[in-house]
């Protein structure tokens, strides 16, 4: 038996493959003890390096970190998805006025590094607080690489359901609005994600131009020498809050797919019953 793309394995090849998953988690695990060892070993996990995170003040000062880098990713995620949205309309526009220079605009903040951006809008722009210069860094350069999501996405899509569209009178933009992006956001959605938790990882950068966000309060309190330098507790604790955050936008991902299959069921059952409906009322004597 085939896929489309791949041959599907076989009972031996389904019993190699989860050999190789075994020995993969096994692997990962060894690794990740022995870090655990290492790390106790040179007295990472002693009480007294751990006590800085007992301290009210302390907490109160991490949890605005982590509010300074939530408020920057909510800002620049909006910004971006509209960004993209937008570009992509352009660049699919049959007007060359305005595909050429969306299309210049999206391949010129996809090819210009994060960094320098932000670096550019601090520095050379002088835009003020660094927020500013975070946040607009980051809605040029994610909003551009969705731009290219939300594009190949609508051009994956049957050219049958367009030109159907256009066959019972709709316009471009009613095409693109009611047919095309209700299908290809459900296929779309994995790599907006992505793109959504590479943003997020992004806001770390802000601690280059001293915005407070979580990494820069990280490298401040692994400095303190009463605390005796916590660098590696410090960087365990702000590791694991960007791990929380970034399944917390997995989880919603898989319930917006799962609220959408659910949504399109219900649609396909309707239509069904109206159909059958209506068959059999047209089947019935005049």
């Amino acid at each position: 038996m085939s896929a489309v793309l791949f041959d599907v394995p076989g009972p031996k090849a389904r019993v190699r493959h989860r050999a190789y998953a075994v020995v993969g988690v096994l692997a990962l695990v060894a690794v990740i003890g022995y870090v655990v060892y290492k790390f106790a070993e040179a007295g990472q996990f002693d009480a007294e390096i751990w006590e800085w995170i007992l301290y009210e003040q302390i907490q109160l000062e991490l949890l605005d970190a982590l509010l300074n880098t939530l408020r920057a990713f909510a800002v620049a995620a909006v910004l971006a998805l509209a960004f993209g949205a937008i570009f992509a309309a352009a660049r699919l526009s049959d007007h060359a006025i305005l595909r050429i220079p969306a299309t210049a605009i999206v391949e010129f903040f996809r090819a210009v590094p994060l960094v320098v951006m932000i670096f550019f809008f601090h520095y050379g722009l002088a835009l003020g607080a660094p927020f500013y210069s975070v946040v607009l860094g980051l809605t040029l350069y994610n909003g551009s690489v969705l731009a290219e999501v939300f594009r190949a996405g609508i051009l994956s899509l049957p050219k049958g359901q367009s030109e159907a569209a256009y066959a019972i009178g709709m316009r471009k933009a009613q095409v693109m609005r009611l047919v095309l992006l209700p299908q290809a956001l459900r296929a779309m959605l994995p790599a907006i994600i992505s793109q959504l938790v590479v943003l997020l990882k992004d806001t770390a950068l802000g601690f280059l131009i001293t915005y407070e966000e979580l990494l820069r309060y990280a490298r401040y309190l692994g400095g303190i020498i009463q605390f005796d330098r916590p660098l590696i507790p410090i960087t365990i604790v702000v590791g694991a809050m960007y791990i929380l955050m970034c399944l917390a936008l997995t989880g919603v991902a898989k319930w917006l797919e799962s609220r959408n299959r659910r949504s399109k069921k219900a649609l396909t059952v309707d239509v069904t019953a109206e159909t059958e409906e209506a068959t059999l009322t047209d089947g019935k004597p005049a």
